[in-house]
């Protein structure tokens, strides 16, 4: 066994979700090999190179970065083999090979923003919060084959507020996944914790966490308004949910509801041009309170109203 500061670890990561947890493995002493993630990449209206943020962070401490267009690359695997790591951490990356990720001793270990076995798939937070669960958490689990069904070594459950959205839950799952990943290193450098098979024994109770694509953002106003709120807080502020607002779209980030009946056909909307914007459904009225018009910015709806004209 080595010590928690001798594990000599190679993170793997690339967006915000991930630099919380490679820095609090740095904070708390951890020697980090080698940080690996996604080639720069064309962004803005230049369409520069843009470094990831973990790469940016990694640069600021120093840290030796790799980043493969690959991951089978024999350049990349004969480097990676060369740094001799007990241990890879993955937060927020790329599918990886198995000849990756079999790699060190200690082998691998994934942070994922879900109590698993439940929420497997690329968006757990989203996905979470648009099913109206009032509970989630973090979960760090061993890489296997499939996505997501390694052996879970801890788990920390956080609860999701009526006020949260995705964006709120994506910045405590962050820091509790954080937190959770240098305990999980610490436990593994001791070798004090139980790798604990995922239950899966009632597979119809199983819910997952697929991919968002645009389509998958329309709101359907037939379903309940309750599910439309909780539909609206799951993909706020990014990607947002959609809808048509005339004959233009807008997205939607804040709403409210009330179960109040009406006679309008659901997705027909209604407005005072002052305080209230509303969409009708089967079962109540969905309010927008926060919304963006194409080619506009985002903005309240007081002052989105001051402008618009039904």
């Amino acid at each position: 066994m080595k010590a928690f500061e001798q594990l000599r670890i190679v993170f793997f990561g690339t967006p915000d979700f991930a630099v919380a947890s490679l820095k609090a493995l740095v904070d708390a002493g951890a020697c980090i090999a080698a940080v690996v993630t996604a080639p720069d990449k064309p962004a803005g209206r230049g369409m520069q190179l843009q470094a990831s943020a973990i790469k940016e962070y990694a640069a600021s401490k120093g840290l030796k970065v790799l980043q493969p267009e690959k991951m089978k690359a024999p350049e990349f695997l004969e480097e990676l083999r060369s740094l001799h790591a007990d241990l890879q951490v993955v937060v927020a990356f790329r599918m990886m090979p198995e000849v990756v990720w079999n790699m060190p001793p200690m082998g691998t270990i994934n942070v994922h923003g879900s109590l698993l076995p439940q929420y497997r798939g690329a968006a757990p937070i989203n996905r979470a919060v648009m099913n109206g669960e009032k509970v989630t958490g973090v979960t760090t689990f061993k890489l296997k084959h499939q996505i997501d069904t390694g052996d879970i070594l801890l788990q920390d459950k956080v609860e999701i507020l009526p006020d949260d959205d995705a964006g709120t839950m994506h910045d405590k799952l962050m820091a509790a996944g954080a937190a959770l990943l240098v305990t999980t290193v610490r436990g593994l450098a001791a070798g004090t914790l139980e790798e604990i098979p995922q239950d899966i024994t009632d597979e119809h109770t199983l819910k997952y966490a697929p991919k968002i694509f645009k389509e998958d953002t329309v709101i359907k106003w037939e379903r309940p308004v309750a599910d439309i709120h909780n539909f609206i807080r799951g993909l706020s502020p990014y990607p947002a949910a959609i809808t048509k607002l005339g004959d233009k779209m807008i997205k939607i980030f804040r709403s409210e509801y009330t179960n109040e009946a009406n006679n309008a056909a659901p997705g027909a909307y209604d407005t005072n041009h002052a305080t209230y914007l509303r969409f009708a459904t089967n079962d109540g009225w969905l309010y927008v309170k926060e919304l963006q018009q194409e080619g506009k910015k985002r903005m309240t709806i007081v002052d989105f109203l001051r402008g618009f004209r039904k």
